[in-house]
């Protein structure tokens, strides 16, 4: 019981990378709160935790949303007193598009969602874990947050950009006992794709090489194997990290 009595926020909670680790969470000993838009899907896995004799509430939550943002948090701290973890996992695929194709509209809908949330979500925490004197983030990026090669330019510098917000929340609040990491998946079996609209072709094309260099798919429990690692002591010395997991993908380049 790694998470013992630990209150753990998970954003993107309904499906994929995010039911795994709350459900893992919550078998591990963490009171859950499931966030997510889709609010039916949050229910059902709040549900399946709690029949299995785990703890959890599930929380509607529009992360591009800063009221939605803040209710999440104070969602945490009303139903369990406190909160110990956060798990910023929402986040949506741009179209594949390369700059010059790239739309306004799309393009902050994805940083809304994928980079804005991330630090409106931290920033709520913050107080919590500054009076506590401890606290864990555990940040979902993507090897799209070091590399040009995996996705569209709109979605490939949101998580850029949430790979440097880590490392700098990391060495900003390391003397706080605060921890801030991410997670960096490879190509891994979710629904992610539901969010593309207006596939672009030549985007497409540019990174089909790379794609098709992938030892295999990874699976939502094997990230969230990753993601109690580093929301459990065991990783105390691990701050301001990226960890890859992508079966190997990004070490041939």
């Amino acid at each position: 019981m790694r998470l013992e009595g630990k209150v753990a926020v998970v954003t993107g909670a309904a499906s994929g990378m995010g039911k795994a680790i709350a459900e893992l969470y919550a078998k591990e000993g963490a009171k859950v709160v499931v966030s997510d838009l889709n609010i039916e899907g949050a229910q059902a896995v709040a549900e399946g935790i709690r029949a299995e004799g785990g703890q959890a509430i599930a929380v509607k939550t529009n992360v591009a949303d800063l009221n939605d943002i803040h209710a999440m948090i104070d969602a945490a701290v009303s139903e369990y007193g406190t909160l110990d973890i956060l798990v910023n996992n929402a986040g949506i695929m741009d179209n594949m598009a390369a700059v010059g194709d790239v739309e306004d509209e799309r393009w902050d809908l994805i940083f809304d969602i994928n980079t804005k949330a991330v630090m409106r979500a931290i920033r709520k925490a913050l107080p919590i874990f500054l009076e506590k004197g401890k606290g864990v983030i555990v940040n979902t990026a993507s090897t799209g947050g070091f590399s040009g090669a995996h996705a569209g330019a709109a979605y490939v510098a949101s998580k850029h950009a949430v790979v440097g917000l880590t490392k700098n929340t990391g060495y900003m609040y390391a003397q706080k006992g605060i921890r801030c990491n991410a997670i960096a998946p490879g190509g891994t079996a979710t629904n992610i794709t539901s969010s593309i609209k207006n596939f672009n072709e030549f985007g497409a094309s540019r990174t089909a090489p790379v794609q098709g260099v992938i030892p295999r798919i990874g699976q939502p429990e094997e990230i969230a194997q990753v993601a109690l690692f580093l929301a459990s002591d065991e990783s105390s010395f691990v701050n301001g990290a990226v960890i890859v997991a992508d079966a190997g993908w990004t070490a041939a380049f």
